[in-house]
């Protein structure tokens, strides 16, 4: 934490940003001339001594006792000995111990584009006492075909150890059996081998529009799940590649989603690929009546965004939206969007380690459970590109092809005859 006039917080944000290797991977607090908790409480309740020259009592709502500008105690020079000392101390402590950083004088000017990546992604460890039976990852099913995808999502959530939760809403009509038919069955294999919550639920089904969205409605019941504080409903054409437990202890908010960064328009737009939702009967109301009255090309989507557009807690698409088409982008500029910036060059090693949700999306190829005609996967798949030394630079395809090769024999082992 950096905390002083405002030079010398300016000197730390020049001399952090000329020095960006030194400072990558940790996380900073920049706070301006007051700070409420600390001096204020002391200012406030602590015993009286005595008063510096530049000394001006203000009233506080706490009755008689007065309160100091921590601008105005900073200016005595008894405050001002005690906070070089302290600041010399934790100096020696912080940066001469595992880092040697030194703050010059004169910061050099930085170059028009840092030459360097951003940081890596470090997940911080979760509180020791956190109970997560609050919280739930959600699927949801309209269908047999979708409901072997759902499967496959939580038995990732299995596999990589999530501590939270697995929900699935399911159509009514199914009944889970081991016996059955192969709903049945598929939905006996998720609640017993994946320790899935079953909750039977109506199908929210609208027409008059595109009938591949027509059931997306459905995935808006996470709202209604109210036996959760936070409920993290992600779609099913997907491969989840890390855990993201993290995101139920985000700071509280009604729904948390990445932004659509594929998408270019006047305004940006929030996709429900993934969506954090915080269950009520207030906003499942509000969800409910969007449903009612939705037009013809209102889905699941555009009512997120009419809801929730200005007020949502805005997840990175980094790390929790990748997107297969942008393996695909054959322009080395091109990633700019997803990147969020243009100074990193692409690496798809790079981007797919990073990523914790890979999201299918590759028109006109088919939802990846389908077999693809030949002729479709050659014109579709991504072109291999020279390297800088001239040779072939063909991993963006490799992968690619994986990511669908990886889908249908997990599909298999999963559910293998049951669909």
């Amino acid at each position: 934490m950096i905390h002083g006039l405002p030079v010398d917080v300016s000197r730390a944000v020049l001399a952090v940003h000329a020095r960006f290797d030194r400072a990558s991977g940790q996380r900073w607090l920049l706070t301006d001339g007051w700070v409420y908790d600390w001096w204020d409480l002391a200012s406030a309740w602590g015993e009286e001594g005595k008063r510096g020259r530049w000394y001006a009592p203000q009233p506080t709502r706490r009755g008689n006792r007065d309160t100091h500008s921590l601008q105005h105690i900073l200016q005595s020079r008894r405050a001002r000995a005690g906070a070089l000392i302290a600041f010399i101390f934790v100096l020696s402590q912080t940066f001469l111990g595992p880092h040697t950083w030194i703050l010059l004088p004169d910061v050099p000017p930085s170059p028009p584009h840092r030459p360097h990546p951003r940081p890596p992604h470090k997940n911080l460890p979760p509180p020791d006492d956190v109970d997560w039976s609050r919280f739930a990852y959600s699927q949801y099913a309209t269908n047999s075909a979708y409901l072997c995808n759902t499967l496959m999502i939580f038995e990732a959530l299995h596999r990589l150890g999530s501590k939270a939760s697995r929900l699935l809403l399911y159509p009514s009509e199914m009944q889970p059996d081991p016996a059955g038919d192969s709903n049945g069955r598929l939905l006996a294999k998720a609640r017993d081998s994946y320790g899935v919550h079953l909750v039977p639920i109506a199908v929210q089904h609208r027409g008059g529009g595109d009938p591949t969205w027509s059931d997306s409605y459905t995935k808006l019941l996470a709202f209604n799940q109210t036996q959760y504080a936070r409920v993290l409903a992600l779609d099913s054409d997907a491969t989840l590649l890390q855990p993201m437990d993290e995101l139920f202890l985000l700071p509280p908010a009604p729904a948390a989603l990445p932004r659509a960064y594929w998408l270019s328009g006047p305004a940006p737009v929030l996709t429900t690929a993934l969506l954090l939702a915080t269950p009520s009967q207030e906003e499942f109301q509000r969800v409910a009546d969007a449903i009612a009255s939705a037009r013809g090309g209102e889905f699941d989507i555009e009512i997120v965004n009419k809801l929730y557009g200005r007020d949502a807690l805005v997840l990175p698409h980094r790390r929790y939206a990748l997107l297969t088409g942008e393996f695909r982008i054959v322009d080395p500029t091109g990633h700019a969007a997803y990147l969020g910036n243009e100074y990193e060059e692409w690496d798809p090693d790079a981007a797919l380690k990073e990523a914790k949700f890979l999201h299918f999306s590759d028109w006109p190829m088919p939802k990846p459970r389908l077999d693809a005609p030949p002729a479709t996967v050659l014109d579709v798949q991504p072109k291999c590109r020279k390297g800088q030394s001239g040779e072939e630079d063909c991993r963006a395809r490799e992968m690619w092809l994986g990511f669908y090769a990886d889908f249908k024999k997990r599909r298999a082992d999963i559910c293998g005859g049951l669909v």
